[in-house]
């Protein structure tokens, strides 16, 4: 049975319900709380969000179902069918790329971010976020970032105290944003807004509150079916916004579409033995697309897209090569150590790269990327998301390509 209990249903990958989760359970349904249904991404890995409602938006967050699920100090193993793990062994470091890992792949340093607020915006509420982001920072020695200190804040999507029920696939999935702006920028201040409800009008909602609070950058980890649409709540002069593109391949997404935000595609990183000590592909399952709604904007030199060409820039997505995560609540039988992917990984990695260059350019960010940065970056030349009319849009190459943008991080300096 789920702990902080929710509806059962259908169980997919290699955890399932047990007992059709009625022993102890004395709510199956809390008060506001949306029924999860699992969502099979592969044998071995699990989607965290079932599919958005119209005019709703899902996260992009895809757990590793074989490695993971145990306790602070690096816990592993294989997943047995229950509630429980079959645990291999004990290692000092948890499974999944790291903060060292990522600051080696994408040229960072272990300074920068000072006086930087990074909001993350997801839905439902996460009551363990402050304590687990505690052991992740704990984990790798990053600094405390503590309400107490004023580095961590949570509010609901009003600004106020009052938060939404929980939910606990969206448990992970802040989990993971929290933990990727940790990794890439630690002297960040975290700000955590929580929706209600999934619907997009909330999200909007909690987006102007960010910005009122003094976000310099806000992250993005979810994303629905393109419709017509303003942007003015993902339009803040001055605040860089950035939006995951997808984990369903060709397709463009909202608000990723938006040519107001930074949409950010998703990469395969392994390490290597050249130069750079690592190299990537395109995701397979990273979204790109046309928008069928956004104008084309002017700075965008694409050709094969009239409208608004997803994505700008990329970075780590696929769950194979997922970061770890540290999430205390349990859902689809796991918890504890996890790797976690999706474009809901690669989003805060963008934010976070942003912000370590302190928000300085009087340019909209991805104006920045398509005009000085692209040239900068590590070029992703390989790799495909599935098949297109436009080659480009679905098709890693040199230069710009739908998948994986204008490149990779190549330190903070090309942002």
């Amino acid at each position: 049975m789920f702990v902080r209990v929710y509806r059962c249903a259908a169980v997919v990958v290699a955890v399932a319900c047990v007992s059709a989760c009625s022993a102890g359970s004395e709510s199956l349904t809390p008060i506001g709380a949306p029924e999860q249904p699992a969502r099979a991404y592969s044998d071995h890995a699990y989607r965290s969000c079932g599919v958005p409602a119209p005019g709703g938006v899902a996260c992009f967050a895809i757990v590793r179902s074989d490695i993971g699920g145990g306790a602070p100090g690096g816990y592993h193993g294989q997943f047995r069918a229950t509630d429980s793990h079959s645990l291999a062994a004990v290692d000092a470091t948890p499974e999944g790329y790291g903060p060292k890992d990522l600051a080696s792949a994408y040229k960072l340093p272990s300074t920068g971010g000072s006086g930087q607020t990074i909001a993350v915006v997801d839905a439902y509420d996460d009551p363990n976020a402050a304590s687990d982001l505690a052991v992740y920072r704990s984990q790798f020695g990053l600094g405390t970032c503590t309400v107490a200190n004023g580095c961590f804040k949570k509010v609901g999507e009003n600004g106020t105290s009052t938060l939404p029920p929980e939910n606990a696939g969206w448990d992970q999935e802040i989990s993971l944003d929290l933990d990727a702006v940790s990794a890439v920028c630690p002297k960040c201040h975290i700000l955590l807004v929580e929706t209600s409800s999934e619907s997009s009008t909330d999200f909007e909602r909690a987006l102007n509150t960010a910005a009122s609070l003094h976000a310099t950058e806000i992250s993005n980890s979810y994303g629905g079916n393109e419709f017509e649409a303003t942007d003015s709540a993902y339009d803040h002069p001055g605040i860089i916004i950035t939006a995951s593109a997808g984990d369903d391949g060709t397709g463009a997404e909202q608000p990723a579409a938006y040519s107001t935000v930074v949409a950010v595609g998703g990469t395969v990183l392994d390490r290597a033995n050249n130069t750079r000590g690592w190299t990537e592909t395109a995701w397979a399952d990273t979204g790109s697309g046309c928008s069928a709604y956004v104008a084309k904007p002017a700075w965008q030199t694409d050709k094969g897209c009239k409208m608004r060409s997803e994505a700008d820039v990329s970075a780590d997505a696929d769950p194979d090569t997922g970061i770890a995560v540290y999430d205390s609540v349990k859902y689809q039988g796991s918890s504890g150590w996890l790797i976690i992917g999706g474009t809901s990984l690669s989003s805060p990695l963008i934010a976070g790269v942003f912000a370590l260059n302190g928000n300085a350019s009087e340019l909209t960010a991805a104006r920045h990327i398509w005009t000085v940065a692209g040239s900068h970056l590590f070029d992703v030349t390989s790799g495909s998301n599935g098949s297109c009319s436009i080659s480009y849009i679905c098709n890693a190459g040199p230069g710009y390509d739908g998948p994986t943008g204008w490149g990779t991080p190549n330190g903070p300096s090309t942002f």
